[in-house]
């Protein structure tokens, strides 16, 4: 696995106590897109957390999402968050 990729799981397992990490680069199904952006990742994150699960929706993508702001300013054009 990418060690970008690695530091990223490595920062959620950090902040937010979960079950199961699993992150998942699918930037190679989005490069004949038009917005495409080299240097910039398409990525699945399935996550299972107890902890999660017993928030909103909302708020617990909002934490995710906080977590990792600044990689999602620098090198994330794309975020799919699934939550079990």
């Amino acid at each position: 696995m990418n060690l970008y990729i690695n530091q990223i799981e490595e920062k959620i397992k950090s902040k937010i106590e979960l079950e199961e990490i699993k992150i998942i680069d699918n930037t190679h199904n989005h490069k004949s897109h038009k917005s495409f952006q080299k240097g910039k990742y398409h990525l699945i994150l399935e996550i299972k957390s107890d902890y999660l699960k017993n928030l909103k929706r909302l708020d617990a993508e909002k934490l995710l999402m906080k977590t990792i702001e600044n990689e999602f300013k620098e090198k994330i054009h794309a975020l799919e968050i699934r939550l079990k």
